[in-house]
């Protein structure tokens, strides 16, 4: 049985014709064809008719205009072959085997060569393009199956070559190529072909970046929920200890009042109370407790710390540690307020007014210190550098002073 097609020995690939195995030699110089059952495949883009022989034609073809619908049309182009040469060709053959045959440049549509010379294509490669989409297009020589000949061989080594065929070797005359008006009106569609793809990119990269605008903005609101619910459980937190300070401090003065009026009762030679209506000394275990040295774990219990210590260190003064906290606010909110001005985040220690309102007292410094202020030329300034302002640790300071004020309790303990 004839095959449906030949196939090369030295690289395996199917020929549809007789003729095609000639060129096929001619542009590679193999000559090892045989007879092959296999069929080159016919397939047809259902869009824009163009002829794809292999899947992976037809997956070039898709990648490169989207179209993804074709037709198999193989079983109609199925004809056997065979390589039996006639009879009147083998004595051509023969009579011409004395001589070498001429090679000359083969003859393409003049019209079609000058349009792809005026697009920018070398000659060469305008010529060799026209010639052979001739064959890849059933030999339907056409402007756009040129255009994409060149696309899909634009990297073969000898593109630019100038293609040579046998002088007796017989090409199909091509169709009439297009009048002035069809190839405007083609090139108007290529061209609204191109915007219309170029329009489909632009909005699927609109969508991305919208979906990318839409997570970052999620994340962003996540974020800020998070802090907000950190800020709000510090606060409780703080209002939390405030109270319970608060209660420790009422606890006290309680007991400091039953010792006066039990000493008061001694004097007077009345029996002491009945014990059993003495309320437990609870508060002795809990004044134990509170005694013990417990590090501040955050900034802002370090501050509460450091005012309680100066408030028990100058506990016989209020006036004086009264004094000392207004003037410590009022150099942080400065600071807050003016946070580019030096003159309000540098302090000289030798000033007399800050020397009797903070620098004499003990833990005065060192709550500035906890605000961030640092001591410079030999301990003679303390100094806030402009890169280290955190409105954060000076709020919370704020925060802490005010409390310590508006608090008829705070430090009692």
């Amino acid at each position: 049985m004839a095959g449906v097609s030949l196939k090369c020995g030295d690289c395996g690939a199917l020929l549809r014709s007789v003729d095609e195995a000639q060129q096929h030699a001619e542009l590679t110089s193999h000559s090892n064809f045989s007879e092959s059952t296999e069929a080159v495949l016919n397939l047809v883009c259902t869009t824009c008719a163009k002829p794809c022989r292999s899947k992976t034609e037809t997956d070039l073809h898709t990648k490169r205009t989207g179209h993804t619908e074709f037709v198999d049309k193989t079983a109609e182009a199925v004809k056997p072959i065979s390589l039996e040469v006639p009879k009147s060709v083998t004595d051509c053959a023969n009579a011409s085997t004395s001589h070498s045959e001429e090679m000359v440049v083969p003859e393409v549509d003049k019209k079609l060569l000058e349009e792809l010379e005026a697009m920018g294509f070398p000659t060469a490669r305008a010529i060799r393009a026209l010639h052979y989409s001739v064959f890849s297009s059933s030999g339907n020589a056409s402007l756009e199956a040129t255009i994409n000949w060149i696309v899909e061989h634009e990297n073969d080594c000898d593109i630019d070559q100038m293609p040579l065929i046998p002088v007796n070797t017989k090409v199909e005359a091509p169709k009439p190529s297009l009048t002035p008006e069809e190839l405007k009106a083609k090139q108007q569609e290529l061209r609204e072909k191109a915007r219309k793809k170029k329009e489909e990119e632009e909005k699927r990269m609109e969508r991305e970046r919208e979906k990318e605008r839409i997570r970052v903005g999620k994340e962003l609101l996540e974020a800020k929920r998070i802090e907000e619910e950190n800020e709000r459980k510090r606060i409780l937190a703080l209002r939390k200890a405030e109270k319970e300070e608060e209660r420790r401090a009422r606890e006290k003065i309680r007991q400091k009042l039953e010792e006066d009026k039990a000493e008061r009762r001694r004097k007077l030679g009345l029996p002491p109370e009945d014990p059993s209506a003495v309320k437990p000394s609870a508060p002795v275990v809990e004044e134990k407790k509170s005694s013990l040295p417990v590090r501040p774990a955050t900034k802002a219990e370090q501050m509460r710390e450091c005012l309680r210590s100066l408030k028990q260190n100058h506990k016989d003064d209020d006036a004086k540690v009264k004094r000392a906290f207004q003037t410590l606010l009022t150099y942080v909110g400065n600071v807050v307020r003016n946070p580019a001005e030096e003159k309000f985040r540098k302090i000289r220690l030798s000033n007399q007014s800050f020397h009797e309102r903070v620098g004499a007292l003990q833990g005065g410094i060192e709550f500035l210190e906890l605000c961030g202020f640092e001591k410079i030329e030999g301990g003679e300034f303390l100094l806030i550098p402009r890169d280290k302002v955190d409105m954060a640790v000076l709020n919370s300071a704020g925060a802490e002073l005010d409390s310590a004020i508006k608090n008829p309790f705070f430090g009692v303990l």
